[in-house]
């Protein structure tokens, strides 16, 4: 592709050839345009005309003349939603009763965040094509809101409350942290202070900063194109994002374009990006991680589209030269590195006031403050008349295409997956057998979903055998038979890193399996997955990716070997304290249990599943039909003996079924009533929070079936932590002086699964003592001498093993 690098002079001389590039040369309001820029856009012109994306040069200059106003417009909005209440769409100056009593807004980084997706749409509409976007900064929002207002780029709601001009302008003002509820208590305006499911073209909240660089490269699919703003604050986040060319694969993966804005600013002080010498030398340090880093002016929305477009252009040169033998990967990814100051093109550009509130005081209440608001908006302000031509003319050049609200990324609905043969087993055996025929076989039936698995260490430990010699670690120089370089294992000691792979693999199969203890790493990154999945349901627009499983494998009470610091049950508590609708939290006790949910969390589209499963060899407790009932209903009857005062004994977890069988065994020796239920899925009895949930649970006949109400005396174990199983489950237990609940109580060390029981009070013998407690009956007709001595504290547990 040829370069073409025009000096001054012709830059000069073109613009007395085409009227329209000299008008454009001349900037607009605070946005200029430096010469490197300008021979950017000389370039670009004659590309996109050469390569027929536009009838001539002075259709590209015309629409970047109508990008600066809409940009400049879109820092005059921004401004206004921080601080006003009203627009003068006429320049008239605001009085003390047009300001907001109590101003606020990421005012700064939505300011710099305008000419970048101005930048976006600028490109999309000079090539014809709609590419994805995310934002990793999440609460510039104010930017994207604003220019998606006033280039028609609205959902219904949206277009309904905010599309009637200055009225629209006005509402979008008044709800920008307007923090109004409707009556079930949730937010009531289509708007929020962060990117959601009513913010057109959104995919990712970007509360957390550093995700979006994780999960950027692997979610466009062949044949789509994401730009992915990113904030240089993120840049000191944890690593992940620098091993982004080890993990890219133009088989499999889409153009993925990286803009940094490097405003060099945190909220109170100046990061290393502030100084040239930092982003210099940021710059080097993406070259070494095999980036192709371009720094340019992030001030200047055409510069943005000039960089994107060379952007495309480079990788898909790289890509042909790859398939010709010339490059091979990791090839040099272009990421680019666009430099601003804070708060670009208001008062306090550069300070730390810039982040929130740049003024120094309060417009409304303060003249002095006013007079400098109003000084500051009117170099921003287009005439109505230029700003409706600029308008119309963006709305030509979309014609024939989508809305950037409706990109691939944005719409994500892949085919539901063809299920492959279940082949249930009754013999003794690791449950996670289950999980690897399954997946493989699956990845087999469905060759059009792209398949990913994050795996943060070792597969082979966590029995995934089959996983690992089917689909292999992806690396750029493979130096065994589990690897490859279309491998579709994404394996990286970094817990954030592998499972972003599969939650930006929306359009695939996914799976992640890790040491329960360490998938505590990941709960952030699964968390704004599930809250955003959440509420595009409650948008009317639900997620459309298929589910799929977070394992969490060598869990506590088999990973004793390994001190305390593998013996955790955060992740699952923490899932069930989110939405039962969005995340199932499942505890299946052996293989068919584990194989019989398979199929239903790979069906279900935007919802996942943390599935809490053993790894070492477990008894076959459920047949394929009590496995395939349990997955339907959540809970199973798995034994009673019938009598006067039965005990309804509760298990949840493969151990914890192990140990209330076992003293199941001495309580039906001992002539004992009692009722056997094993909970796989805990979340099905819980009180419901509101009426989404409230579909998910379990029915009151269900419950009455499983838990009779009559049977007042009960004993829960369970794998997590007692209190939050008993938060969790009080409508199961609804006594306290009558239930007792065991579990993990943060005891541990280097022992074995009997150790681990017994440190945590919630061996067999434990229960048994709970059960003597709550029937009134001497313990020694449950346990010996010896047993009662150990389970009282005062003797040797070996007596219980």
């Amino acid at each position: 592709m040829q370069q073409i690098l025009p000096s001054l002079a012709e830059l000069l001389e073109h613009g007395q050839q085409e009227p329209a590039f000299a008008s454009w040369q001349a900037g607009y309001g605070p946005v200029e345009h430096s010469p490197q820029t300008q021979a950017a856009v000389f370039r670009l012109a004659h590309q996109l005309v050469q390569a027929g994306k536009q009838p001539g040069l002075a259709s590209v200059y015309q629409l970047l003349q109508a990008l600066d106003r809409l940009s400049v417009t879109g820092l005059w909005l921004v401004v206004h939603m921080t601080y006003a209440k009203q627009v003068r769409l006429d320049g008239v100056p605001l009085a003390a009763e047009d300001f907001k009593p109590e101003p606020q807004g990421h005012t700064g980084g939505a300011l710099n965040m305008v000419p970048a997706y101005a930048g976006y749409l600028g490109l999309n509409a000079l090539t014809g094509q709609t590419r994805g976007w995310l934002m990793g900064q999440g609460h510039c929002v104010a930017a994207i809101d604003a220019l998606n207002l006033l280039t028609g780029n609205l959902h219904p709601e949206q277009a309904q409350r905010y599309g009637d001009g200055g009225a629209g302008m006005n509402r979008l003002l008044t709800d920008f942290y307007g923090y109004a509820q409707g009556a079930d208590g949730s937010p009531s305006a289509p708007l929020g202070s962060h990117v959601n499911p009513h913010t057109a073209g959104g995919i990712a909240e970007g509360g957390y900063l550093g995700f979006a660089e994780l999960q950027y490269a692997h979610l466009p699919l062949p044949g789509e194109t994401l730009v992915a703003f990113l904030s240089d604050g993120a840049a000191e986040e944890q690593r992940g994002s620098d091993w982004i060319p080890r993990w890219w694969r133009a088989e499999d993966c889409g153009l993925a374009l990286p803009v940094m804005i490097a405003n060099g600013r945190r909220i109170e002080q100046r990061t290393e990006m502030g100084t040239h010498a930092g982003v210099e030398g940021f710059a080097q340090h993406l070259r070494g991680c095999g980036f192709d880093p371009l720094i340019f002016d992030g001030r200047d929305p055409a510069a943005f589209v000039c960089t994107l477009w060379e952007m495309e252009q480079r990788l898909t040169h790289r890509v042909h030269e790859m398939h010709g033998g010339i490059l091979q990967y990791p090839l040099p990814m272009p990421y680019a590195i666009a430099e601003t100051l804070k708060g670009f093109g208001f008062y306090g550009a550069g300070s730390n006031a810039a982040h929130n509130l740049p003024l120094p005081g309060n417009p409304h209440s303060d003249a002095s403050v006013r007079a400098l608001f109003n000084q500051h908006v009117a170099p921003l302000w287009v005439p109505p008349a230029e700003l409706a031509a600029a308008r119309q003319l963006f709305a030509q050049h979309r014609a024939g295409r989508a809305l950037e609200r409706d990109n691939p990324l944005a719409t994500r609905h892949p085919p539901a997956p063809h299920l492959p043969t279940l082949v249930y087993r009754n013999d003794d055996c690791s449950p996670m057998a289950a999980l690897d025929r399954f997946f493989v076989d699956l990845v087999a039936a469905n060759p059009a979903l792209r398949p990913r698995v994050g795996n943060p260490d070792e597969l082979a430990s966590n029995r995934l055998c089959s996983v690992l010699h089917a689909l292999k670690h992806r690396v750029c120089a493979p130096e065994s038979e589990l690897e490859a370089v279309d491998g579709k294992i994404i394996t990286a000691l970094n817990e954030e890193a592998v499972v972003s792979a599969c939650l930006a693999n929306q359009g695939g199969l996914n799976l992640v399996a890790s040491y329960e203890a360490f998938c505590v790493k990941m709960l952030g990154a699964v968390r704004q997955s599930l809250i955003f999945a959440r509420q595009q349901k409650q948008a009317g627009r639900p997620a459309g990716w298929l589910g799929w499983p977070l394992v969490a494998t060598s869990h506590t009470w088999e990973n004793g070997k390994n001190q305390q610091s593998h013996q955790d049950t955060t992740f699952c508590e923490a899932l069930l304290g989110e939405m039962s609708d969005m995340v199932r939290v499942l505890f299946p006790a052996d293989h068919n249990s584990v194989l019989a949910c398979l199929p239903g969390i790979y069906q279900v589209r935007g919802q996942l599943a943390c599935m809490v499963i053993a790894k070492r060899e477990q008894v076959a407790v459920f047949t394929q039909a009590q496995a395939e009932q349990l997955a339907v209903d959540g809970a199973l009857l798995v034994e009673q003996l019938a009598g006067s005062e039965p005990l309804l004994l509760l298990a949840s977890g493969s151990y914890q079924l192990a140990e209330m069988r076992r003293a199941a065994s001495h309580l039906r020796a001992a002539g004992y009533a009692y009722r056997l239920v094993y909970i796989q899925e805990p979340g099905r009895f819980r009180a419901p929070r509101d009426h989404w949930e409230a579909a998910t649970l379990a029915s009151a006949v269900l419950c009455e079936q499983l838990f009779p109400s009559d049977h007042k005396l009960r004993v829960l174990l369970t794998h997590m932590r007692p209190e939050v199983a008993r938060g969790h489950l009080w409508p199961l237990l609804p006594d306290a002086n009558n239930s007792v609940v065991l579990g993990y109580r943060n005891r541990g060390g280097t022992l074995d699964e009997a150790g681990m029981l017994f440190a945590n009070g919630a061996t067999w013998a434990h229960i048994l003592l709970a059960c003597a407690e709550l029937r009134n009956v001497p313990l020694d007709s449950l346990l010996s001498a010896a047993q009662i001595a150990a389970v009282q504290g005062e003797g040797d547990p070996a007596a219980l093993r």
